[in-house]
C-alpha cells in the first residue's frame, strides 16, 4: 500500500502507480518542509518509481519513519538526500534502530543517499537547458549551489562535483552553499561577475522548492546572475538513481550501529 504524504493545510497528496508484487517495499525518507511545494515535489518524484513506495519525513511533515515502517516485515529505506551528512549518518540510523526495537521482526536494508552520482549532473544540465542554457557553453560560468552543511565532508563532495563539472567546457564552475558554509550563492555570483565571466548562471543542487530555493533565486539574481535554473525535483534521472540505490541497498546495505 502506498502512503501519501501529508501537506500542511492541504491534507493528503496521492501517490499514483501500482504495487510491485514480490518486491521489497521502498521507504523513501525526505527532509521535510513547511512549504507545501516540497512534499508535492517528493510525491511527483516517487510517483514515477515502479515499486511499492512509502514516503517518510524527518521533520515538519507526516508520516514519520516509524509510521511509514509500521506493519512491514521488510523494507528498503533510502534517504532522499543529496549528500551524506548528519541526517543520513546519525538521524536516520537512530530512527531505524528505534523502529526495529518496536518491530523486532523488521528487516531493513538501508541504502545510500542519492548523491553523489553522475546522473545528478545530467539532471542539473537538464534543468539548465530548460532555462535556456546550452550545456558546456564556454561563455557561461556556473554556480553549483547546495543547501550547505556543518559537516565539512558533505561540502567537500559538492566542491569536488564543481571541479569535475568544470571539465565539461564551461567558462568555470564554482560551488556555493545556501547555509552553514561559504561562499554564499550571491558571493560566488558577484565574484564571477567581477572576474569577467561573460554570463553567470546558477544550478541549484536542491531536491525540492522551499525556503532555500527561493532565497538562492532571489539573492543570486540580485547579485547579477543571468539565470537561476529550477531545482532537481522529479527529473527522470533521479528516478534512475533511486532504482539503482534500491537495488544496491539489497545487495550491500549500509551498516546500522546498534
Amino acid at each position: 500500500m502506498r502512503h501519501s504524504p501529508v501537506i500542511p493545510g492541504r491534507g493528503l497528496v496521492p501517490l499514483a502507480g501500482g504495487a510491485a508484487p514480490g518486491r521489497v517495499p521502498l521507504v523513501a525518507v525526505a527532509h521535510g518542509s513547511r512549504d507545501p511545494r516540497a512534499a508535492a515535489t517528493v510525491a511527483a518524484l516517487l510517483d514515477q518509481v515502479p515499486l511499492d513506495v512509502r514516503v517518510a519525513y524527518l521533520d515538519h511533515c507526516a508520516p514519520t519513519l516509524g509510521q511509514a515502517l509500521h506493519g512491514l516485515e521488510e523494507a528498503v529505506v533510502l534517504p532522499l538526500l543529496l549528500t551524506e551528512a548528519y541526517h543520513s549518518r546519525v538521524d536516520l540510523p537512530a530512527a531505524l534502530n528505534e523502529a526495529r526495537a518496536h518491530q523486532p521482526r523488521l528487516r531493513v536494508h538501508y541504502g545510500t543517499t542519492l548523491g553523489p552520482h553522475p546522473l545528478l549532473r545530467a539532471a542539473l544540465e537538464r534543468r539548465l537547458a530548460e532555462a535556456g542554457v546550452r550545456p558546456g557553453d564556454p561563455d557561461t560560468a556556473v554556480v553549483l549551489v547546495s543547501a550547505g552543511s556543518s559537516d565539512a565532508r558533505a561540502n567537500a563532495v559538492v566542491s569536488r562535483m564543481a571541479r569535475e563539472w568544470r571539465r565539461g567546457g564551461w567558462w568555470t564552475v564554482r560551488a556555493a552553499y545556501a547555509s552553514a558554509a561559504g561562499p554564499t550563492p550571491a558571493q560566488a555570483v558577484a565574484e564571477l561577475v567581477r572576474a569577467g565571466a561573460p554570463r553567470v548562471v546558477v544550478a541549484p543542487y536542491l531536491l525540492a522548492p522551499g525556503y532555500f530555493a527561493d532565497k538562492v533565486r532571489r539573492e543570486a539574481l540580485e547579485a547579477g546572475a543571468a539565470v537561476v535554473a529550477d531545482v532537481l525535483g522529479a527529473a527522470p534521472e533521479l528516478v534512475d538513481v533511486l532504482l539503482e540505490r534500491y537495488e544496491g541497498a539489497q545487495r550491500d546495505p549500509v551498516s546500522l550501529v546498534g
